[in-house]
């Protein structure tokens, strides 16, 4: 069984076409016994309504609407809790990954691959998105260390059911779910596709959010900030500390206002290095609290076991 998921927000328009397209795939390819299932990230639009019709005129539709907007990568997690086939296929509903690419999905993961990339040869759209999605690949590769991430990125994945379980073992909320994916191992492999322009609709992965994700991506797998924080804070400390003795013995006295300087920049580099332990501070208190990271408000179709995580 091919688990497909979904996470739509505001994607009402779109849902239809992509139906219509993953039903002629999956016949085209003899996938008999299969599942959509759509989760609503609490869209302002009709898209749950959208969705409730078409499990009204095919079965193997599920929708499932979070309580609240709680972002796409929450909404591929509650996807993957969902998910009860041996494998399961992460795709947009804006069309911009084209669902003809699953056919060189699967056949990596019959050849035994257990998490399947669709590595993008082209990324259409504005430059500051393709700038903003180079930079934070280059991030999590370089910085992070994550060398296995595409340096193309990647957000149209197959997971293997292996792969699943120890993804839902995994109980964190403030964590890029594809670096997540990454991180677990398995065996993994890569396809190249080309990138589409959206269909309809705009796009709801704002610039907050975008710099939400790289600042958990990075908090969640690695202490380097923190590290780099330490040193500066040490070297700042030295350059002052040699900067005062300077004025004070050699200019006797006469560099106070550079003193002045050095202090400042020295109290500049303690409030960085506190904020950034702040960031790791709040997240562990956010972990430490287990609230679920969503909530199902409604589902249709064939219900799941659970309603939140």
């Amino acid at each position: 069984m091919l688990s497909i998921l979904t996470p739509a927000f505001n994607e009402s328009p779109n849902l239809p076409a992509l139906h219509a397209r993953l039903a002629a795939a999956m016949e085209r390819l003899g996938v008999e016994d299969w599942e959509w299932i759509v989760v609503d990230d609490h869209s302002r639009d009709d898209t749950f309504e959208e969705v409730e019709r078409l499990t009204w005129t095919d079965r193997r539709v599920r929708g499932v609407r979070l309580s609240r907007n709680s972002g796409s990568h929450m909404a591929i997690a509650c996807g993957l809790h969902q998910a009860r086939g041996d494998a399961a296929v992460m795709m947009a509903a804006d069309l911009q990954d084209p669902p003809e690419t699953i056919e060189a999905m699967l056949a990596e993961w019959r050849k035994g691959a257990q998490i399947v990339w669709a590595t993008r040869r082209v990324q259409p759209g504005e430059p500051v998105h393709a700038g903003f999605a180079a930079l934070y690949y280059g991030i999590m590769r370089r910085v992070v260390g994550m060398t296995e991430m595409p340096a193309r990125g990647a957000d149209f994945f197959l997971i293997d059911r292996a792969a699943i379980d120890a993804f839902v073992r995994c109980d964190e909320r403030n964590v890029s779910v594809l670096a997540l994916v990454t991180w677990l191992g398995f065996r993994q492999a890569y396809v190249e596709y080309d990138k589409q322009p959206r269909a309809a609709g705009r796009s709801g992965w704002t610039l907050s959010r975008k710099v939400a994700l790289v600042v958990d991506s990075v908090t969640a797998f690695t202490a380097l900030p923190m590290r780099v924080s330490g040193v500066a804070g040490a070297v700042l400390l030295v350059l002052g500390l040699l900067a005062a003795v300077y004025g004070l013995v050699v200019l006797d006295g006469g560099a106070l206002v550079a003193i002045a300087g050095w202090i400042t920049a020295l109290a500049g580099a303690q409030l960085a290095a506190l904020g950034v332990m702040g960031e790791y501070l709040w997240r562990a208190l956010d972990s430490a609290r287990r609230r679920p990271g969503y909530f199902i408000e409604r589902e249709v179709g064939i219900r799941s076991t659970g309603s939140s995580t």
